[in-house]
């Protein structure tokens, strides 16, 4: 057992630089991005969550000038699941949880909606399911399409067995996300785990 983490991804193109799912604590993250990659925290230009769970944002806050944005549907109900929350939090005179919230409804009010193109080929990929309005991003490069599944496709092994998350707030939705995203991706970008080719084209990749 371990904290929960995201897998997080940059997706540099052009003047572009996307930086999905920051969910590490803000001082790994950024110590990460320094290791792994040439670009600094400011040059960021987008941050896009797959889902508004708390553990997919952690270190939003270190990229103040970046868009940041998520699935239309996602933003709506994860900002009034929160609202919801915070207002229990605040009635039964719970302080701690009142503020902890109270960030995180700040966070997702700077949120906007994300457009159907971040930038010329990075598409928003609707994947609802896991969460009400889980999106990830498809990546056209030149000899491959590459999926960022979010937690539509968590781990290796949920990718080889052909399973969704026990916690979905839709199995049956969730499974037809699932669908999808090996029937039109090469490579796979999970949720909780690294890039994997698709078992269904790795005869082809080869």
């Amino acid at each position: 057992m371990r904290t929960g983490h995201a897998t997080t991804t940059l997706v540099s193109t052009g003047s572009a630089q996307i930086l999905v799912d920051p969910s590490l604590p803000t001082p790994a993250l950024l110590a990460r991005l320094g290791e792994r990659s040439p670009v600094r925290a400011d040059q960021i230009t987008d941050v896009f969550l797959t889902t508004a769970g708390l553990d997919h944002m952690r270190a939003m806050g270190a990229f103040p000038d970046a868009r940041w944005y998520v699935g239309e549907n996602e933003l709506a109900e994860a900002k009034s699941d929160l609202a919801r929350r915070h207002e229990e939090a605040r009635s039964g005179g719970d302080e701690e949880l009142t503020a902890f919230l109270g960030n995180e409804l700040e966070l997702l009010d700077r949120c906007k909606p994300a457009p159907d193109r971040l930038c010329d080929g990075v598409d928003l990929f609707p994947l609802p399911g896991v969460t009400p309005g889980c999106c990830g991003l498809l990546l056209s490069l030149p000899r491959a399409t590459v999926l960022i599944c979010g937690d539509a496709i968590a781990t290796h092994e949920h990718l080889m067995q052909g399973k969704v998350l026990p916690t979905c707030h839709d199995v049956e939705l969730a499974q037809e996300s699932f669908a999808e995203a090996i029937e039109i991706a090469d490579l796979l970008i999970l949720g909780r785990d690294n890039i994997s080719l698709n078992p269904l084209r790795q005869p082809h990749m080869l």
